[in-house]
């Protein structure tokens, strides 16, 4: 009986240490369920960014108005019957320079 009981233990540490201790225990779990979390998010992101591309490129094979406004804002083109006004900001007054340290006699 002494020996039942003493297998028993055994199994069941040893069943523990495969369970928390081991590399392929709940650590390992834990691990591998927050990557792929964070690879799911990741995920989302670049087909968030890739349904944006594929809506530009639609407007840039089939209308000539995305074309005219990127010409427009890339590459600041107008056309011949335009006007182009460019409105400069007035540049901020320089700080006026601290008195000079009065020279030692």
């Amino acid at each position: 009986m002494q020996i039942l009981v003493a297998a028993l233990i055994a199994a069941l540490l040893a069943l523990q240490y495969l369970l928390w201790i081991d590399e392929d225990g709940v650590r390992q779990s834990y691990a591998l369920r927050v990557s792929v979390q964070a690879q799911t998010e990741a995920n989302a992101a670049l087909n968030e960014r890739n349904r944006a591309l594929e809506a530009d490129i639609q407007d840039l094979k089939t209308g000539m108005t995305a074309i005219e406004e990127r010409a427009r804002s890339e590459m600041g083109m107008i056309r011949q019957d335009e006007t182009f006004y460019r409105l400069l900001e007035k540049p901020e007054p320089a700080a006026p320079d601290p008195k000079p340290p009065a020279k030692p006699k």
